[in-house]
Formats: structure tokens, C-alpha cells, sequence
């Protein structure tokens, strides 16, 4: 692994720091001027208000906005009598329920020395505690506190073990705990012992400004963002840390000095003119931070929304096609995207609720290879996480330690136009919009013109499709409504502005409050329907209607002719020929057999003779064509055992 560290200051008005491992980015810092970080600073701070509702209290602590102080932020020694004399340890505080009531400990006015674990973020103020902790390179102070403890990033017993041996040996100040950082693991004895000097005068200077300064005041200011980064994140697997800005370099190399006398660093200006991160392709990159979708090598997505509540993500497929199984394309995919998902959290900083929804996987084994590589990939994570198991529908839920605000909202600021949701409303539904507020403006007696602003497409929508509505209402209520549009107007914002025949301006618009009860709102009743008069039946021609009632025997026979029949044991060709026949021929056939049932020739009538001139026409082989109908072999059968009995 060759890690580099590039630090770029932009004319003292913002610090970037970006570590890269091998080409690629794998954490980012950024910090203003106008918005520098408070956490970890200590203050003396005195108590505005105490809620016994939520169990916290709210501190004043020079700031515009207040702290917000938690029971369960409560240091031991605020406690009443017979319980503060308790010493808590390092790592064990005391639960929630055993602790006493926050108006026990706490009253209005009291002053109370606190520091900052997390930013205000919105409309929420920010966190404070009474647990107060000073980090240095090796190790952690955590005055108040007893025994020694080792952070919970080393998970081998072994290490674990061993640090705890090289802790006991050091003298350490009483009433004061250490945690062992990771940093501090595989150092020696006389470099843990110089990083405790250091904090140990460090935390005197402290108390000395406590009982010297006035409520509320601040007591301890954490480093500049350049020495915190190189404090907690500068190991040495560092290759070399480039700075753009020789004054920086200069304070880099004498704090490495100071804490690291006997390492040799690598410490480098840069010289060239485009800039130290464009040159090593960040740029780019860091801009891609803002997008919603992120782009995965092998074709899939990742949908990031960030929400106040929570973050949700959302894994796609994409194009990615490599098997042919839809069981192994979700395992690799989900694998693929909870590394870039842990990356891409930790760039962006993303903290609080998180929400993942991959691809759904029926196997056990490959829910469990995924949980493992979000696992292994949140490792690197300075910020504490806490991951579930997959649920049935794939989800996984997870939380991350939030400070600060994230690099979104930290850089850029929620839109003017829809309010950071991204949406406003369409032309019809604004010109909609308008038109209501047209009827309630014109219901006014006063109101003699009405003038209303919107923006340029808004009001072409209103020339083109409600002209003729607004004429209609202007013809109705005598009133004048001019349309104006003002290109410089919000998305969906609209002014309506009414005046009396005098030109004063007219308050028209009212909210109409809910109250408890029934509204009063004007109505009418609606009269009963008109019945229809019954025009009476024609007397010139009974002889039409009767036709129309009773159907003549000749429609009868249609439609039982194109009613479908059901086929059955005559369902050939013959059978849908002889349905197929006009109905005189049938009518003919009927006759002709009753005629030779009774042994009487067929009248003349029924037998359509045909002309001298029909005669010549037809051909002479027409009559030798036509063959006699074949009798049906019941019949033949039935005659042949006749005979022969």
C-alpha cells in the first residue's frame, strides 16, 4: 500500500485533505474558514432550561444557538448527594435507568463545564456532554474517569492483552482514564509515557482556565483541521504528505518533529501550476460526490438520497449480464456495491439512519458473503457503524456515527426555487392555481382590477389555454385581470395584487381557519328535476308501428338462421353448406316433399319455371353434372336384412 497525503489551501479560505491509496480516493476532509469545526472544543457553559419531559436540558455556551445536554451525558459528579461520589469506568457508564431524574441533578442557572460531540445540524443545535475527553496521537484523556481501556478497533485478544500490560506499567495521574488509540499499538513504553506528559499538562492549563473564566466561555480549542488529520490519521504507511502552501508544510514538519522526533518524514511542496488535485485527477472526482447516482465498474448502479431522517441507497443491476444465473449476478453485484457503498459513505460523510436496499438473493450463503464484505469494507471507517443482518426483502439497516454535517450540506445550500426537493409545480397546475385565486379575488366588491405576476411560462399557459375562461370572468364580474410575467420570479411563486376603483390596494385573500363544528359556507337547494313529457303515438300510421312491435315471420326465420348452431355428429361440410342456404330454397324443398308424400305432382306455383331465354344460356351439361343424393347407409343397411329375411 503507498498512501499519500495532499494538503491544498485555498488562499486561506478553505483546507482540503485528501488520502489516496495507490491512485485511488479513499478519504476526503474539507473545512472553511467561515464554517470551522467545534467538536471536541470544551466550554463553561450555563443552564438555560431543564425538561423533565425528554430528560435534558439546554446550555448556553457562547453561541447563537443552544446545547442540548442529555441525562445520559450527565457526568456522575453532577449527581445528588450519595451518588456522585461514584467513579465510573472507562467504557462503563452508568445505564440509563439506574441513573436519577435530570431535575435531580441539574437547575437553571448553574454553571456547568461541557463539550461538543456533534455539530447543530438544521434546525437541531448541537450535542453536548459532560464526559469530557482530549485526544492526543497515542492516546485518548478522559478526566473523571478510572482505569485504562483499548479501542475497540483492535479485535485481537493477543494485541489487546498486550497493550493493556504496557498501560499498567506507565504513572498516570489519578482520577483520570487513557484509552490506548490505534495508533498506539506496537509503540513503546517511552513514547505512550510522552504523549501522557503532553496531555497531562495540556488538561492542568485546562482546569486553571475553568476556575478563571465567567460562564459562558470557551476553554479548549481543538487544532486546525491540518494538524487533527495528521494527529489521528498519519501512520507509517504514509509514503510522503505533499502540501501546496509552504507555510503548511513548514507547521506540518514541526509537529511531526515535536510528537515523531525519531521518524524521518517525507514532506514535499508542490510546484507545479494547475493545482495538487487536479494533477492527480481529484477534481473530477470530488464533484461526482454531489451526484444522486454513482457508477459501479462493472455496469450497476448506486442511487444515494440523503434525507433529515435517513439515508437510503439503492443497488441496481444495470447492465451488468456476466452469468446467466440471476442468483450469482445479484451475489456479485451486492458484493461489488457494499465496497463502494462503505467508500462512498465515508467520503460523503454520511451519518445517522442508513438505509440499503440490494438486490433481493434466496440463498443464505451469498446474504452472508455480502453482510461479510460491508462488514470488512466499514473497517476502515473512523466513525463508529453498527450494521443488521439482511431482512427477508433484502434491506439492510445500519447506522454511522454523524459529527458534522455531510459534504453535501456543508457545500452547497438548499434551492430557493422548490426548496431542496428538486420539484416544482407544472404550468397547468400553477395556471390552475391561478385561476381559483382569480375566482376568490374577483368575489370581492371592492376589488375593481386584479393584477397578477408570474413567471414567463406560467403566463403563456394562461394566454394560450385559459383565455377564454378569464373572459368569461371578466364579462361576469365586470372586473379587470391583467397578466404580467416576470422572468425574475421564482418557479412556482405567483403575486396577485387587487385594487379599488380608486387604485388602493384591497386585502382579498383570507385563510379560512379550522374550527371544531360545523364550516359556514353558503348554500342553495336544489329544486326537483323537470319530468319529461310522453310524446303520444302517431295516428297516420298505425300500420308502421304495429310493424315495429310484432316482427314478420320472415325476420323470425333471419334470425334463427344467424344464430350459431352447436356442431355435433353433422358438423361437415354438407351440414354448413345446407345452413348456408337461402330460406326460399328450403321453403321449396319442404313443399316438393310434402307433394310426393301424398302421391300428388308439385303445383305449379312453387316451382320456379324458367324463361325461353334461360333455357338458351345455360349449358347442356349442366343437367348430366348434377348427381342424385347418395341414400345413408342406415337406410341401405336396414334394406339389405329386408331382403334376405
Amino acid at each position: 500500500m503507498t498512501k499519500e497525503m495532499l494538503i491544498n489551501m485555498a488562499s486561506g479560505q478553505e483546507c482540503r485533505i485528501a488520502i489516496v491509496d495507490e491512485g485511488k480516493l479513499e478519504e476526503l476532509y474539507i473545512e472553511r474558514a467561515s464554517s470551522a469545526s467545534r467538536v471536541t472544543n470544551i466550554y463553561k457553559a450555563r443552564i438555560t432550561n431543564v425538561e423533565p419531559a425528554i430528560q435534558a436540558a439546554f446550555v448556553d455556551f457562547g453561541l447563537s444557538r443552544n446545547g442540548f445536554l442529555h441525562i445520559s451525558d450527565v457526568h456522575p459528579r453532577y449527581f445528588p448527594k450519595g451518588e456522585k461520589d461514584f467513579l465510573e469506568r472507562v467504557g462503563r457508564k452508568h445505564a440509563h435507568r439506574q441513573r436519577p431524574a435530570i431535575q435531580d441533578c441539574l437547575h437553571r442557572g448553574q454553571e456547568i463545564v461541557v463539550q461538543m460531540t456533534k455539530e447543530g445540524i438544521g434546525t437541531k443545535g448541537p450535542t453536548m456532554t459532560t464526559y469530557l475527553s482530549i485526544p492526543g496521537r497515542l492516546l485518548v484523556m478522559m478526566p473523571g474517569m478510572s482505569r485504562l481501556g483499548v479501542t475497540r478497533k483492535i479485535e485481537d485478544p493477543e494485541a489487546r492483552d498486550k497493550a493493556r500490560q504496557i498501560l499498567n506499567e506507565l504513572k498516570l495521574p489519578d482520577d483520570v482514564g487513557f484509552i490506548l488509540r490505534t495508533a498506539g499499538i506496537g509503540q513503546s513504553k517511552r513514547e505512550l509515557q510522552r504523549d501522557l506528559k503532553f496531555l497531562t499538562r495540556l488538561w492542568n492549563s485546562v482546569k486553571q482556565r475553568i476556575e478563571n473564566s465567567k460562564a459562558p466561555a470557551e476553554i479548549y480549542q481543538e487544532s486546525d483541521l491540518v494538524i487533527r488529520t495528521i494527529r489521528d490519521v498519519y501512520n507509517m504507511n504514509m509514503k510522503r504528505i505533499i502540501c501546496d502552501e509552504e507555510s503548511v508544510a513548514r507547521k506540518v514538519q514541526e509537529f511531526l518533529d515535536l510528537v515523531m522526533p525519531r521518524t524521518r518524514h517525507n514532506i514535499e511542496l508542490y510546484a507545479g501550476k494547475e493545482g495538487l488535485f487536479h494533477d492527480y485527477g481529484l477534481e473530477e472526482e470530488i464533484n461526482k460526490f454531489y451526484a444522486r447516482t454513482v457508477t459501479l465498474p462493472s455496469g450497476g448502479s448506486l442511487v444515494i438520497d440523503q434525507t433529515e431522517a435517513l439515508v437510503a441507497i439503492d443497488v441496481n443491476s444495470g447492465r451488468f449480464r456476466e452469468h446467466s444465473d440471476a442468483e450469482m449476478t445479484a451475489a456479485k453485484i451486492n458484493q461489488e456495491a457494499s465496497k463502494e457503498i462503505a467508500r462512498q459513505l465515508r467520503l460523503r460523510d454520511m451519518g445517522g439512519v442508513i438505509i440499503i436496499d440490494f438486490i433481493d438473493m434466496r440463498e443464505q450463503k451469498n446474504r452472508s458473503a455480502v453482510e461479510k464484505a460491508l462488514r470488512d469494507a466499514l473497517k476502515a471507517d473512523r466513525a463508529k457503524t453498527k450494521i443488521l443482518r439482511i431482512s427477508n426483502l433484502g434491506i439492510v439497516e445500519m447506522t454511522r456515527q454523524r459529527i458534522r454535517p455531510s459534504l453535501k450540506d456543508s457545500v452547497c445550500r438548499r434551492c430557493t426555487y422548490c426548496d431542496g426537493t428538486g420539484l416544482i409545480k407544472s404550468e397547468e397546475s400553477q395556471a390552475l392555481m391561478v385561476m381559483r385565486s382569480l375566482q376568490r379575488a374577483t368575489s370581492n366588491d371592492e376589488v375593481a382590477q386584479v393584477q397578477v405576476t408570474v413567471t414567463p411560462s406560467v403566463a403563456h399557459h394562461l394566454a394560450n389555454y385559459q383565455r377564454k375562461q378569464i373572459s368569461k370572468l371578466e364579462t361576469r364580474t365586470q372586473k379587470a385581470v391583467i397578466i404580467q410575467a416576470d422572468p425574475d420570479l421564482p418557479g412556482d411563486e405567483l403575486h396577485i395584487r387587487c385594487t379599488n376603483a380608486r387604485g388602493s390596494e384591497v386585502a382579498w385573500q383570507h385563510t379560512a381557519l379550522a374550527k371544531p363544528g360545523k364550516p359556514k359556507v353558503q348554500t342553495v337547494l336544489l329544486g326537483p328535476l323537470e319530468k319529461r313529457k310522453e310524446q303520444p303515438p302517431s295516428s297516420k300510421v298505425p300500420e308502421l308501428q304495429a310493424a315495429k312491435e310484432e316482427p314478420t315471420e320472415k325476420e323470425e326465420a333471419l334470425k334463427k338462421a344467424k344464430r350459431p348452431r352447436r356442431r355435433g355428429r353433422r358438423g361437415g361440410r354438407k351440414h354448413k353448406k345446407r345452413i348456408a342456404q337461402p330460406i326460399e330454397a328450403k321453403e321449396e324443398r319442404k313443399a316438393e316433399r310434402k307433394v310426393k308424400a301424398a302421391g300428388e305432382e308439385a303445383p305449379k306455383h312453387h316451382v320456379k319455371r324458367k324463361s325461353a331465354e334461360e333455357e338458351k344460356r345455360q349449358p347442356p351439361t349442366a343437367e348430366k353434372k348434377t348427381k342424385a343424393r347418395r341414400p345413408r347407409r342406415r337406410r341401405a343397411k336396414k334394406k339389405a336384412t329386408s331382403s334376405t329375411n
